[in-house]
C-alpha cells in the first residue's frame, strides 16, 4: 500500500473504527518492516546454531514494531505543526503519509499522545528483555527510543538536518537485525554483519523513495532532508547504490561462508529492484513516485522473506 494517500476502513461519509482511525494514525503498513528485520536477526542466530526462544523473539518484535509505530505518529505530527506535510498545490490534495489529522480521524494532540504510549509500550517491552539478556540491549533500546522520538521532535529533529537516511540505516538495519540476533545468542558474530547491512540499506530505500517525491515541498518549507541537499539526480543515484550495496551484502556474505548459498535467493528480487528505480527515474509527478513507494516496499519485504528462508533453511543442514 502507498505511503500516501491511504485511508483505511468506511464508505465516504463514514466514521471508521476506532481500531482503523489508529491503524491508518500509526501507518499500519509500514509496520512490517522493523518486524523483517527482527526476523532475519533472528534466524541468522538459529542458522549459527543458537536455540530460538520464541518468547524473546515475540518481545523483539513488538517492540521493534511499536517503536516504528511511535516514530510514525511522532512524525507526522511534528510534520503537521510545522506545516511540512506534502501537498499538491495543483490537484489541493495532501500527499503525506498519514493523513489521520488532516481528515479529522484524530486531533494534533491525540496523535502525539498515541505516539508517546506507543513509544512507551515498546519501551517496557524493551526492559523485559533488558532484565533477560543484559545491558547490551538497554544500550540499543535506549538509542532506538531516542532516536524513534527526535527523529522530527525538536530540538534534534533529525529528518529537517539530512540525518534521515542514516538514521533509517542504522536503526532499521544493524538496529534491529542485531538486535534480533543478541536476544537470542547473547552475542555478535561477524556473521550477522552483511544482513544488517543488506536490511538498513533497503530500509533506507523508502525513505529517500519518499524524500525524492518530496524534494520541491521540503526545500520549500525548510526541510532539509539529504535529498533536498543533493538533489534529485544524486539523490537518484544514492538509491541506485544503497540497493546495490543490500545485494552485494548478501553476495559477499554467501561468498564469506558466513551466509548459507541459499541467500543468493535474494537475486530473485533484483528485478522489482530494476523497476524501481526505472519508476523513479521516468516518473512525472508524485503519483508515480507513490508507485514507486510501493515497489520499494515490496522489494525489502521480498528480500526479508526470502533471507529468512535460505538462513532457516541453512539452520536444518
Amino acid at each position: 500500500m502507498s505511503e500516501a494517500g491511504a485511508t483505511i476502513g468506511g464508505s465516504a461519509g463514514a466514521r471508521p473504527s476506532v481500531f482503523a482511525v489508529w491503524a491508518q494514525a500509526s501507518r499500519i503498513w509500514t509496520l512490517a518492516m522493523p518486524a523483517v528485520g527482527v526476523l532475519v536477526g533472528t534466524l541468522t542466530a538459529t542458522y549459527y546454531g543458537f536455540g530460538l526462544s520464541l518468547g524473546r523473539f515475540i518481545l523483539a518484535d513488538l517492540g521493534a514494531v511499536a517503536l516504528q509505530a511511535a516514530t510514525n505518529m511522532i512524525n507526522d505530527y511534528y510534520d503537521y505543526v510545522q506545516g511540512t506535510d506534502s501537498f499538491d498545490v495543483l490537484s489541493q490534495e495532501r500527499i503525506g503519509p498519514g493523513l489521520a489529522i488532516q481528515q479529522g480521524l484524530v486531533t494534533p494532540d491525540q496523535l502525539w499522545w498515541g505516539g508517546i504510549l506507543a513509544l512507551a509500550f515498546g519501551s517496557a517491552l524493551g526492559l523485559v528483555l533488558v532484565y533477560l539478556c543484559g545491558w547490551v540491549i538497554l544500550l540499543i533500546g535506549v538509542l532506538s527510543v531516542a532516536a524513534a522520538y527526535f527523529y522530527t521532535a525538536p530540538p534534534v529533529s533529525l529528518a529537517y538536518r539530512g540525518l534521515g537516511d542514516l538514521a533509517v540505516f542504522l536503526f532499521m538495519g544493524p538496529g534491529f537485525v542485531l538486535g534480533g540476533y543478541y536476544v537470542q545468542a547473547l552475542s555478535f558474530s561477524a556473521g550477522v554483519i552483511a544482513p544488517a547491512i543488506a536490511i538498513g540499506c533497503l530500509s533506507s530505500g523508502v525513505l529517500q523513495v519518499n524524500n525524492i517525491r518530496d524534494i520541491d515541498n521540503d526545500t520549500a518549507h525548510g526541510k532539509r532532508t539529504f535529498a533536498s541537499i543533493i538533489g534529485r539526480p544524486s539523490a537518484i543515484a544514492e538509491l541506485i547504490g544503497t540497493d546495490a550495496l543490500a545485494f552485494a551484502a548478501i553476495v559477499a556474505g554467501v561468498l564469506a561462508r558466513t551466509l548459507p548459498w541459499p541467500a543468493l535467493a535474494v537475486l530473485l528480487t533484483v528485478p522489482r529492484a530494476v523497476r524501481q528505480i526505472n519508476l523513479v527515474r521516468s516518473a512525472v509527478d508524485w503519483r508515480n513516485m507513490n508507485d514507486a513507494l510501493n515497489l520499494t516496499a515490496q522489494l525489502h519485504m521480498e528480500f526479508g522473506l526470502i533471507l529468512s528462508a535460505a538462513l532457516l533453511l541453512g539452520s536444518m543442514w
